[in-house]
C-alpha cells in the first residue's frame, strides 16, 4: 500500500562529538592488558603485553590482577564520562569527593532510561534491584558479574583500587610517552574534524570507526567518539544516557603525523578490494539489491569458491557485509571513497 506522508518531518539523526585524552588512553590500556583472552587479536604481539606487564612494580600487577578477576576497567570508563576531566589529579579527586550511592550507580551500566529507577536501588545494595540489573544484562558476557561485584564491594577498597590502578598505570606506561601519545590522539581529531563537515552524521560514524554501521535509536542524540591507539584494531562501544560511545582506533596516519605521504591503512584497503574486474563486478551487483552467496555465483558464472573468497576481501575492506545471510554494499564506505581521496591529497 502507498502511504503519502503529511508530517513534513525528516527522519531523526544524531549528533557527532569527537574527543580526546590520555585518560581514555590510560583506562583502555587497563582493559587491553588485563582482557587475556583477546590479547592475540589486539596489533601489539602477546609478547608486548607480557613484556609490559611483567616490568611493572609488584603493586601495580596485584591491581592488574584485580582489574582482571573483577572487570573494573569498566568502572573507570564509565566514571571517566561524568565530567570532562582535564588532568588525573581531577579526576582523582572527583573519585575521592564522591558518596557511596554515587560511586556505585556511576560504575553500574546504563540499560536504559526506564531502568534507571532500578540502577539506584541497586546502588544502595537493594537485593531485588541488583537481581534485576543483571537479568536485565545477561546477554552481556560479565556484566552480570560486574554489577554483583560493584553493588556489593566495600566502597573505600573500590576507591583506593580505582585511585591506584590508574594512577600508577598513568605514572608507569603513560607518562613515558606522553607527547607521543597526544600528538597521535590530538593528529587523529583533527583529521576527523576536517571529514566532519563533509559527511552526514551516520556516514561520518562509519567512515571514523573504519565501517561500523549505526543508525538512530530512540532516545539517543548524540554519537561520542574517542580515539585510542593502545586497542587498535578494535572498536569498543559503550551506552551512556543519550549518547553511543565508540572508543575508536587513531587511524595509520595519525601514528606518524610528520609523514604526510602516508595513507589511511583501510584507504589502501578499498582502493586494493575494488582494482580486481570481478569485486567491481560483485559490488555493482550489490548496488542494485542485497544477494545470497548463490545469487552472486549464478549471476556472475563464477565459482562459489572463487566468489567467496572476492567477498571476504570486499568484507575486510569494510565495502560489503553479511546481514541475515544475505550481502550488503556499506554504501556509505563507497561514497566516502572521494572524501578520503580528497583529504589524503590535503593532508
Amino acid at each position: 500500500m502507498d502511504v503519502l506522508s503529511t508530517t513534513g518531518r525528516r527522519r531523526e539523526t544524531y549528533q557527532v562529538e569527537i574527543k580526546y585524552s590520555t585518560l581514555w588512553e590510560c583506562a583502555l590500556g587497563i582493559a587491553a592488558v588485563t582482557n587475556t583472552p583477546l590479547l592475540d587479536s589486539l596489533e601489539k604481539p602477546i609478547s608486548f603485553w607480557k613484556e609490559t606487564r611483567g616490568s611493572l612494580p609488584v603493586d601495580l600487577r596485584e591491581h592488574l590482577n584485580y582489574v582482571e578477576e573483577n572487570n573494573t576497567w569498566k568502572a573507570l570508563l564509565q566514571l571517566l564520562h561524568q565530567e570532562d576531566f582535564q588532568t588525573l589529579a581531577a579526576f582523582i579527586t572527583y573519585i575521592e569527593e564522591l558518596s557511596s550511592t554515587e560511586l556505585k550507580f556511576n560504575c553500574i551500566p546504563f540499560v536504559g532510561y526506564a531502568h534507571q529507577t532500578t540502577r539506584k536501588a541497586a546502588a544502595l545494595g537493594r537485593e531485588e534491584a541488583i537481581k534485576k540489573m543483571k537479568t536485565l544484562t545477561s546477554d552481556n558476557p560479565f556484566f552480570p558479574d560486574y554489577i554483583a561485584f560493584v553493588c556489593n564491594v566495600d566502597v573505600h577498597q573500590l576507591k583506593h583500587h580505582l585511585i591506584t590502578i590508574m594512577s600508577r598505570w598513568y605514572e608507569n606506561v603513560i607518562k613515558p610517552s606522553l607527547d607521543q601519545f597526544n600528538n597521535m590522539l590530538q593528529a587523529d581529531v583533527e583529521a576527523k574534524m576536517h571529514m566532519k563537515g563533509k559527511m552526514n552524521p551516520e556516514e561520518f560514524v562509519e567512515w571514523a570507526t573504519a565501517g561500523v554501521s549505526y543508525s538512530p535509536e530512540p532516545s539517543v542524540h548524540k554519537v561520542l567518539l574517542i580515539p585510542h591507539y593502545i586497542y587498535r584494531p578494535w572498536n569498543i562501544v559503550a551506552d551512556m544516557e543519550g549518547t553511543k560511545v565508540f572508543y575508536y582506533p587513531i587511524s595509520n596516519e595519525s601514528i606518524s603525523p610528520q609523514d604526510k605521504y602516508l595513507p589511511s591503512n583501510f584507504l589502501v584497503l578499498k582502493h586494493k578490494a575494488l582494482g580486481d574486474e570481478v569485486r567491481l563486478r560483485i559490488v555493482k551487483l550489490l548496488s542494485e539489491r542485497d544477494r545470497t552467496l548463490q545469487e552472486i555465483t549464478e549471476k556472475l558464472s563464477v565459482g562459489k569458491s572463487t566468489i567467496h573468497h572476492h567477498l571476504k576481501i570486499l568484507r575486510s575492506a569494510q565495502l560489503v557485509e553479511i546481514t541475515d545471510a544475505v550481502y550488503v554494499l556499506k554504501k556509505n564506505s563507497i561514497e566516502s571513497l572521494a572524501k578520503e581521496i580528497d583529504l589524503y591529497l590535503q593532508q
